[in-house]
């Protein structure tokens, strides 16, 4: 049976969401990792989340990048597994050299916490599978520094490589180059996104009129673990 590592560093706020989501909902066996854990190795899939890990101290995700269990991650990242951060997570996945570019500040220099709709620009990652490019996903946002940029020869690249995974569609609530949403490792396993698809994934949470769509994120998970294997991804990969 497939297993997911929720990793919980100090200041994680989104990790029992998740766990919730995973066990409850999605039904994708999850566990806690506490930072400090190299116990990884025998998890199918890892998960970072939400939250100001350290207190955002220095700058989001800083000192969470050089916490024990990130080398092991690294060792998962390069096999192939698949790693999800989210939002704080997102900001790790950034500043441990998993994912290029940088997260500042939002444009307009406050914290955004609203609900938004995000754009599928990249459907063959393991968290967007069950997607069609153009689908768009009702999910809420809440951060402080969520302003993505990277280098003009990145982005290009970045376009060639298919690495953009998710778009703001209506508004940029944080001013991110050309609306970036979430972004994907070259390999595609590891992705990186801002808005919180925990807190969007059953009805009781969602506003009238939003439809449930930010859970397929974590089905598409379980899908890439219980009817795929690495090593078909990776060679669907390797075409694209």
């Amino acid at each position: 049976m497939a297993r997911v590592g929720i990793v919980v560093f100090p200041g994680s706020n989104c990790d029992h969401d998740i766990h919730h989501v995973l066990n409850k909902v999605v039904k994708l066996e999850s566990e806690y990792v506490w930072h400090t854990s190299e116990a990884v190795e025998n998890f199918d899939a890892i998960i970072l989340p939400g939250g100001f890990s350290f207190g955002d101290r220095l700058r989001a995700g800083i000192i969470a990048a050089h916490s024990p269990v990130m080398k092991k991650i690294k060792k998962l990242a390069d096999d192939g597994v698949p790693i999800l951060g989210i939002c704080n997570g997102f900001q790790i996945l950034v500043e441990s050299g998993l994912l290029p570019g940088a997260l500042l500040m939002n444009k307009g220099l406050q914290f955004v916490c609203q609900w938004t709709k995000i754009e599928v620009v990249n459907a063959k990652t393991p968290f967007t599978n069950m997607f069609k490019i153009g689908d768009v996903i009702d999910v809420p946002v809440a951060h402080g520094e969520g302003r993505y940029t990277v280098h003009e020869d990145n982005y290009r690249e970045f376009r060639r490589n298919n690495q953009i995974v998710l778009k703001y569609k209506n508004d940029n609530p944080n001013g991110s180059m050309d609306s970036i949403a979430g972004i994907a490792n070259e390999a595609g396993n590891v992705v990186g996104i801002m808005p919180h698809p925990e807190r969007a994934s059953e009805d009781v949470l969602l506003p009238p009129g939003l439809g449930n769509s930010a859970v397929f994120i974590f089905r598409s998970l379980l899908y890439f673990l219980t009817k795929q294997n690495i090593t078909d991804f990776k060679r669907v990969m390797q075409k694209c």
